[in-house]
């Protein structure tokens, strides 16, 4: 039995594309799914969503609210103990996760697959390629606040489960471009559930914008993303501006005030939404996963997607120090995809 485990839609997303797309998983009795819910509406709603799209595909969906209060962790850990010695492979959406670290502690030697979640995929594979601990991007060059300290065995534990061994299989099943360190296998995600299963999506005139949480992480200034955000739409006649699942409800009023767009929150994945349609003929994005992942979803449709740099003077004074090239790194390697230079 494979076993996984998921905190966003996306994770999940990408959970049904490789249970498709590998041997591993002959049939949907093969792969049960673990939802450890997120606090957050969005997110709550959104996964809602794919797990009912899971469970009409076949697949067992198990809803945990592992987040329900303060004994809710422990309660977890010591309900999923069965599945989990039972699973012969345990595969996991965010290896940076401290719940999903806490779980790999007690997975012993089993496979392990990291199924895609976009950006974060990248740098976990550079950083088990350069043997580092495992801290998000853009957190990096920050202090170690007291609960990183607490939890650093946790994480140096799981660090070693996502390590390859003679009797451990390590797999990342991704979408983006990565060089993964020796002993790791990378399957390519080409979204092939996806196209199967929607569209093609009906084409609309004009340009659509993908929103980015960027600012909510303390990577990009507010005034200075309304400004781009207003610009491009300008320029490209853009309408609608479907919000990241993370992005604030502040934040987005105040866009649709001053820019005119239409503030879309949409219900699945935007690889989904795309898919299904209606679309613009054009795709405009920042730097993030979709930059990577919708042209592959969208694949034969003729629609474009446009991704816009990210100007320096954009950056907050305290975001990381890698910010600056680890975005460019993201809009460097897209494929298929429009370079646009940053507004002025």
């Amino acid at each position: 039995m494979n076993l996984a485990f998921v905190e966003s839609p996306v994770q999940l997303l990408n959970v049904l594309e490789w249970a498709h797309a590998t041997p591993a998983v002959p049939g949907p009795g093969d792969l049960t799914v673990v939802v450890l819910s997120p606090t957050d509406p969005m997110s709550r709603g959104q996964l809602r969503r794919m797990a009912e799209l899971a469970r009409d595909a076949g697949f067992t969906v198990r809803w945990q609210e592992a987040r329900g209060g303060p004994g809710a962790p422990l309660r977890t850990v010591r309900e999923l103990g069965p599945i989990l010695r039972r699973a012969e492979r345990i595969v996991i959406g965010d290896p940076f996760s401290r719940y999903v670290q806490l779980l790999l502690t007690l997975v012993g030697r089993k496979d392990v697959t990291v199924v895609d979640d976009g950006t974060a995929t990248m740098e976990f594979v550079a950083q088990v390629s350069r043997g580092e601990q495992l801290v998000r991007w853009h957190r990096r060059g920050s202090r170690r606040g007291p609960r990183e300290l607490v939890l650093a065995p946790v994480t140096f534990l799981a660090r070693r489960r996502l390590a390859p061994s003679r009797s451990r299989s390590v797999e990342v099943f991704t979408s983006m471009p990565v060089e993964p360190p020796p002993g790791i296998t990378v399957t390519r995600n080409d979204f092939a559930w996806t196209r199967a299963r929607f569209g093609p999506p009906t084409i609309t005139r004009g340009a659509d914008m993908v929103g980015t949480s960027l600012v909510e992480t303390g990577v990009i200034d507010l005034g200075q993303y309304l400004e781009a955000v207003s610009a491009l739409a300008r320029t490209h006649g853009a309408t609608r501006y479907f919000a990241h699942r993370r992005e604030s409800a502040d934040k987005l009023h105040r866009l649709a005030v001053e820019t005119g767009l239409e503030v879309v929150r949409p219900e699945l994945p935007l690889e989904l939404i795309a898919r299904r349609g209606p679309i613009g003929a054009t795709v405009l994005s920042f730097p993030s996963t979709v930059v990577h992942t919708l042209p592959l979803a969208l694949a034969g449709t003729g629609i474009k997607v446009a991704v816009c740099d990210i100007a320096p003077e954009w950056l907050r004074e305290n975001a990381s120090p890698r910010a600056q090239g680890f975005l460019a790194g993201v809009t460097g390697t897209a494929r298929d995809v429009q370079r646009l230079p940053a507004p002025a």
